[in-house]
């Protein structure tokens, strides 16, 4: 089957958080708390996904309030946080939303994310992503993590379900109710 046969059937997008959203630096406060960024192309992905109709999660291994309060700004479907072992975490979503795992795309960047990507029905990697994930994935991305490229996975998606018509019509009109 091909990489785009595969993303024409995807319902949701799954992603990892460091090292995929981020680019894996971590800034640490003096009390512990520790600070990441995100890009914003990748949370305008997320819009042009929502728009689409797909189902958006994050499972990741790390706890993080200020990832939190980033995916209820985004209305993210299913944030799983503290998850070490994403197996159980990813069988809680396909439960939850009645989905098959060929309807599922995963995106990460290490060896904690293997499982989950020979999983779904469409893998995907950052470009700096270890070998062995690279390998194992049905699409490597050309940004980095943290630099667009959970962005450059949904527009491969949306492309090749024809769905660009549809998220740029509505896009422009979320825009025009603005002005």
């Amino acid at each position: 089957m091909t990489n785009k046969a595969r993303a024409r059937r995807v319902r949701m997008i799954l992603t990892d958080v460091d090292g995929t959203l981020t680019d894996g630096t971590l800034a640490v406060l003096p009390d512990g708390e520790e600070i990441k960024t995100y890009h914003v192309k990748d949370g305008l992905a997320v819009l042009l996904a929502q728009i689409a109709g797909l189902k958006l999660g994050i499972i990741t291994g790390k706890t993080s309030k200020g990832l939190e309060h980033r995916a209820a700004r985004l209305k993210i479907d299913e944030l799983v946080q503290g998850a070490v072992d994403k197996m159980p975490s990813y069988r809680g979503i396909l439960a939850r939303h009645g989905l098959r795992p060929e309807e599922t795309a995963y995106i990460g960047d290490d060896l904690g994310d293997l499982a989950v990507l020979k999983a779904v029905g469409f893998a995907a990697a950052v470009a700096d992503a270890h070998p062995i994930v690279r390998r194992s994935a049905h699409y490597v991305c050309k940004a980095r993590g943290g630099r667009g490229a959970f962005r450059e996975l949904v527009d491969y998606i949306l492309t090749a379900q024809g769905k660009w018509g549809l998220v740029t019509a509505e896009f422009e009109t979320i825009f025009d109710r603005k002005l």
